[in-house]
């Protein structure tokens, strides 16, 4: 699977920048990964806005069932949801205009690319938010 063009940098100053992600596929559970990522982000001062249609509250925060539900600015929306479900994902965020829009490791779509390409949001595709973060950032949120 094809990886995004972004550089070290331009992904480094992106995770710098955001404090508020909304986790799309947010999971109740913290072995899975969509639930032990999102978590990881907040103990690194990350704002977490889980999004799960099948809750109503995931470690101790609202849920809510879709994007456009959310009433606050959102600087990234985290994707954990199948490649044939990242287009329509893609386009309920471009209502919010995130900062940028994250499909996790293993997720790609050309409609979902196409999609935030032209509406000028940066997408991110087929990597891990806390791997990226970890080897750019640093666990500490000190910048490597």
């Amino acid at each position: 699977m094809k990886r995004d063009e972004h550089t070290d940098r331009q992904i480094r100053t992106m995770l710098m920048s955001a404090r508020r992600v909304a986790v799309v596929g947010m999971s109740r559970s913290p072995a899975k990964a969509a639930g032990q990522i999102p978590m990881y982000l907040a103990g690194r001062g990350y704002d977490v806005i889980p999004i799960n249609p099948n809750a109503d509250c995931i470690c101790g925060r609202r849920s809510y069932a879709s994007i456009t539900e959310v009433e606050d600015q959102i600087d990234i929306v985290d994707v954990f949801r199948p490649s044939d479900q990242a287009a329509a994902v893609v386009r309920e965020a471009l209502t919010k205009r995130p900062k940028m829009i994250w499909l996790q490791e293993g997720i790609y779509s050309d409609e979902a690319e196409k999609l935030a390409r032209q509406e000028g949001i940066p997408l991110v595709y087929n990597r891990c938010i806390m791997v990226e973060h970890q080897r750019l950032v640093g666990a500490d949120g000190r910048q490597v």
